[in-house]
């Protein structure tokens, strides 16, 4: 399960993807405020800057401390793979902070880029005995990884838990309408305009800044989960920015001058 970025958000995948060194390269973006502390709370949950973002929001002290119990935190580097599809779905992983891509692989060996995760979205699904997607970093990330068997015995526990996965679960068949939508029928005008209001809009959920947007993944990224070329990527940008609907800070920020005239685009109006 997971909360990708779609048009305008999306559950939050890996060769057609960021240039060498591309990944790297990029500067840290923006992190969402952290949640509200509480000295009952047991680490690492109470220092989490997810909890209130994630699949513990709505849950009692007692119910996260129990959670506590199973949670194994991580750190994933910018660029390494850390869930192979059709792998045993040995654990569901919350994440904490950075930016994740999760893609399918094709029978060619081609990818395709289904989504873009943040902070709070959550990776796996509970009753699958296998991943059905894999995901790598796009930036350095802080996980919380959970032996998935011991998460469904803690799901028959905790009700509130199972109903903010059932939650997700509904938002994102949603949101893969949106994708389906995305893909199939929009200009690379549209495309690129959704998928900017898209972030906006994720980031603003998070508590943050809403404008300028923060664009943590590379062109070529961009592209692949698009269906767009990565020149088209590159060009679309370039008549946003001449049209004076953006202002590119950077590579990695996009500032949105006109953002009723780019709901009007991506509306296809």
């Amino acid at each position: 399960m997971h909360g990708r970025v779609a048009a305008p958000t999306r559950m939050s995948a890996e060769a057609r993807g960021t240039p060498a060194g591309d990944s790297a390269a990029r500067p840290a973006f923006s992190e969402p405020r952290t949640c509200h502390a509480d000295p009952a709370v047991l680490e690492p949950c109470e220092s989490c800057h997810a909890r209130c973002h994630s699949v513990c929001a709505g849950l009692s002290v007692e119910e996260i401390n129990r959670l506590a119990l199973l949670t194994q935190p991580a750190t994933i580097g910018a660029g390494q793979t850390f869930i192979s599809e059709g792998e045993s779905a040995v654990h569901l992983i919350n994440l904490n902070s950075g930016c994740v891509k999760i893609f399918k692989l094709l029978p060619d060996g081609r990818r395709q880029i289904t989504g873009f995760l943040f902070q709070g979205d959550f990776l796996g699904i509970p009753f699958n005995e296998a991943y059905v997607y894999s995901a790598e970093a796009v930036t350095d990330v802080q996980v919380c990884r959970f032996p998935r068997r011991a998460f469904n015995a803690l799901m028959e526990e905790i009700p509130g838990l199972e109903k903010r996965l059932l939650t997700r679960a509904s938002n994102e068949l949603a949101q893969a309408q949106e994708q389906m939508l995305l893909l199939g029928r929009k200009t690379a005008r549209e495309k690129i305009a959704s998928f900017l209001l898209g972030l906006s809009e994720r980031a603003r959920r998070l508590g943050l800044p809403d404008d300028p947007v923060d664009l943590p993944m590379g062109r070529a990224d961009i592209a692949d989960y698009l269906g767009l070329t990565t020149e088209t990527v590159s060009r679309t940008l370039t008549q946003l920015k001449r049209d004076q609907l953006i202002r590119m800070e950077g590579t990695a920020h996009v500032r949105l001058l006109d953002r009723a005239e780019l709901i009007a685009i991506s509306d296809g109006e």
